[in-house]
Parts: C-alpha cells; sequence; structure tokens
C-alpha cells in the first residue's frame, strides 16, 4: 500500500480505473503519512482530514460504478496556501491575513473537485508569495528534499515539498516570476508555468495579477499534462509517440548564461548532449531584447505587487518579514507614468521575442543558476538573502517577463534542473517536447 505514496499521479489514476486502488484506502494512506511526518507542520499549513475522505469515498462510489470523471479522479493533491478553500484557513503565507477564511473555492480548486481529485490541505509558502527561497519566519519553511539545511524553493515551497516527501501525488502553485519552477527544480520534480491567462485564477490571493498564473508541481510530465487539464477542465494533452529527432533547440546565452554555478552548470552541459544525443539540434542565441525586460523588472514587479498591497502593509507592517516588507515597499519608487511605459515597452519586447525564436521548437536554460542556500546563512546574512533571492528567480523570470509558457524537468543531478520555454498558449506542443526530453534525462 505504503508504494502507493511514491507512485505518479497517473499511476494512481489508472490503478483506481483497473480497481487495484480504493480512494478511500489510498486518501487514507496519504492523510496517515501526513499526520505521522516530521515535517507534517512545515509543510502543511492546513490538513482537510474530512473534506478529503468526503471526496475519496464519493471518487469509490463513482469508480465502482464505472462512472469515473476524469483520469485523476480519486487522486489526493495539495493546494498552496493561497488558493482559496471554501471554510478553510487561507492566509498566503501572511499574517496580514490571518484568521481569513474564504467562503468558496478558488475556481481551479473548484474545477479539479469537479472532476474528481481530492483536496488533501493546503501547503505553506513564502510570504504573499514575494520570494524564490521558500524561507518564510512568518509560518513556516518547508524542508528540502536534497539538503536538510538548505531552503526548497519558492514561493509555492511546500507544494514541492509535499510531492518530494511523498505526502501529495501532485502540488498546485502558482508562479508570477518563478514559484513553481524553483522548488520543483530544486525538489528533483517537473513544475510546468503556464501562460498568463490560460487558467483561470478567480479565488486566488494576487501579488502581481498581470504575471501571476498557476500550475502544476508533480512526479513527471504526464502527470503535468493531466494536472493542466484538470485545472482548466479541458482535454488532456496528447504525449504520444513524442520525439526530440529533428527538433531545434535554440539555448538563450543572454542573461541565462551567466554567472551559472559550476553544479547547474555541469548539468545543463549534460542536459544539452544528451539531447543532441537523442538527435536534436542545438544553438546558441542572444537576445537584447531579454536584458533589456531584466533591467525593468523591478518596476514591473515591484510597482504592481505594492500597488495591490499597499493599504493592508501599511496597516500593520510590523507583522511582516522585515525582506518581503522591504521589498513590497521598494515598488514605491516607481511612477505611474513610468509603470505603463514599461508595459508599452514590454510588450514590443515581447513581439521581437517571438521574431527571434519563431524557428525553434523550445528554448533551454538551466532553471536556477544556483543550488539550494543555506537556510542558517539566509536568517543572518542580509546581503546573502539579497543577493540568493534574486538570483534564485532569474532565469525563470525571463518566462515571465516574456509572457511564455515553461516547463523545468529533472536532470539527474540533484536540486538542477532544465528548463524549456515554449510560445505563448502553446503549453500541449512544450508538453510533448518536455515528455520526449524527460526520457532521455533519467
Amino acid at each position: 500500500m505504503f508504494d502507493w505514496l511514491k507512485m505518479s499521479a497517473a499511476k494512481l489514476g489508472q490503478g483506481i480505473g483497473e480497481g487495484a486502488i480504493d480512494p478511500v484506502a489510498l486518501t487514507q494512506a496519504f492523510l496517515g503519512a501526513i499526520d505521522s511526518h516530521e515535517h507534517r507542520d512545515k509543510i502543511y499549513s492546513q490538513v482537510t482530514h474530512d473534506r478529503a475522505m468526503a471526496e475519496a469515498e464519493a471518487a469509490a462510489e463513482r469508480a465502482r460504478a464505472g462512472q469515473r470523471l476524469s483520469a485523476l479522479d480519486g487522486v489526493p493533491i495539495s493546494w498552496k496556501d493561497l488558493f482559496d478553500s471554501a471554510g478553510t484557513v487561507t492566509e498566503a503565507g501572511s499574517a496580514l491575513l490571518k484568521g481569513r477564511v474564504p467562503n468558496k473555492d478558488a475556481k481551479v480548486l473548484e474545477n479539479a473537485t469537479k472532476l474528481g481529485l481530492v483536496c488533501l490541505g493546503k501547503t505553506h509558502m513564502s510570504e504573499l508569495a514575494f520570494s524564490g527561497l521558500g524561507f518564510n519566519p512568518v509560518t513556516a519553511t518547508p524542508p528540502c528534499v536534497n539538503d536538510a539545511g538548505a531552503v526548497p524553493g519558492g514561493s509555492s515551497s511546500g507544494a514541492a515539498s509535499s510531492v518530494a516527501f511523498d505526502l501529495a501525488a501532485v502540488g498546485i502553485g502558482s508562479d508570477t516570476g518563478g514559484s513553481v519552477r524553483i522548488p520543483a527544480a530544486w525538489n528533483d520534480l517537473v513544475g510546468l508555468k503556464t501562460t498568463w491567462g490560460r487558467i483561470q485564477s478567480d479565488g486566488v490571493v494576487p501579488l502581481c495579477p498581470r504575471f501571476d498564473t498557476v500550475g502544476p508541481i508533480c512526479r513527471t510530465v504526464e502527470d503535468a499534462a493531466l494536472s493542466l487539464a484538470v485545472l482548466e477542465g479541458g482535454a488532456v494533452p496528447d504525449l504520444q509517440g513524442a520525439s526530440l529527432r529533428g527538433m531545434q533547440f535554440a539555448i538563450l546565452e543572454t542573461s541565462a548564461m551567466e554567472s551559472v554555478r559550476d553544479e547547474p552548470l555541469k548539468a545543463f552541459e549534460t542536459a544539452v548532449q544528451r539531447i543532441k544525443d537523442a538527435g536534436g539540434h542545438v544553438t546558441k542565441i542572444t537576445a537584447p531584447e531579454v536584458a533589456r525586460a531584466m533591467s525593468m523588472s523591478a518596476v514591473l514587479f515591484t510597482s504592481e505587487a505594492y500597488g495591490v498591497w499597499q493599504e493592508e502593509i501599511e496597516s500593520n507592517p510590523d507583522v511582516m518579514f522585515a525582506e518581503i516588507l522591504a521589498r513590497f515597499r521598494s515598488g514605491a519608487q516607481f511612477s505611474g507614468p513610468q509603470y505603463v511605459a514599461a508595459w508599452r515597452e514590454l510588450k514590443a519586447l515581447r513581439e521581437r521575442w517571438n521574431q527571434r525564436v519563431a524557428g525553434f521548437d523550445a528554448v533551454i536554460c538551466p532553471t536556477a543558476p544556483i543550488l539550494p542556500p543555506n537556510l542558517a546563512r539566509l536568517q543572518h546574512d542580509k546581503e546573502y538573502y539579497v543577493e540568493e533571492n534574486l538570483l534564485a528567480l532569474r532565469n525563470t523570470r525571463i518566462g515571465n517577463l516574456m509572457g511564455l509558457c515553461g516547463i523545468t524537468l529533472p536532470t539527474g543531478v540533484p536540486s538542477c534542473g532544465l528548463m524549456l520555454f515554449g510560445q505563448p498558449f502553446q503549453e500541449e506542443r512544450l508538453l510533448r517536447i518536455a515528455a520526449a526530453a524527460e526520457r532521455v534525462l533519467t
């Protein structure tokens, strides 16, 4: 039974469909593992036992009747603590929202429930989703599966830890500048960043509404494809017959390959060689528009974030983690005209990017240029915190700025991911390429 906890979501769903796995027993196994785990309260902010068991019992009845609602009907998953869930505390990792209880589910949670998925509970996260490290002294800092002394990546920290420590089949997170892909990479998982606007954000606590996206953290590309279908209530992408042979890949050298540390660099170079060995063609490119967009990150992200949260923050700033507070407040230095001008320019930069990469199937780079930073040092060394936080999200942020979909895959080297960028709203194509890459990387 306990092997169930290590199985992919797809395999669990298949087992339920074949009658080999009982959704009630499966959910009981996950809940038991959560409640007995040494890191339970560092990973989960809320465990929804009653809801999970009620949903599992309904899934079991449907399975017996041959009326399953989706390929993942009956599979237990976790939800980042910024997805509203009716009657359950949802605080987005911040004391600013302490005791906040929404009266209805977020749209994506509603979609998943309608398709039979079991909600295990809510997972810890970086405060208000504004850090790529996963360090949260206000609520909890989840563990990294590869290094007990390191942070797990954020802001969907608990979402990744819940899967990496076998306490959920999938963790649903959000990605504004890399918050799905960084924790996925640092915990050797698959993380899908969807195109902005593809998945509904109703009932999701916002950070930067013009960049916020929803996506899954899971064990396999197949799980990512199934999760995408569940979250948006759409068709499952077809991954059959995917191959790298003849595919054209671009290595983005601008920004993404600068100052990459030794282990992530070696892992990336090995991954690129495997892609070549499988018949893929790889070309190095530069993109001045990326460098320009990166230089505008502060005005684009911090001014919007502070605009969203200023009233709540300034009414009670002392309850916030000082580094997160300072990052929000940095948005006050920009004017409205600067923000509008930055967005006008960013749209033009995106057009240049689209033209530059039109002949490639995907653009690739290391998911993160660094390994997970040391938690103890982050707590006491401000300069280290600021440097590592900015570096953590540097490569992933490119995808958010350019408006792309993206995915990170494990490379076989602990905490080192390979990131693939696809064109906007081309998740199905990106997932096929990723499925082919996954086979040669692991």
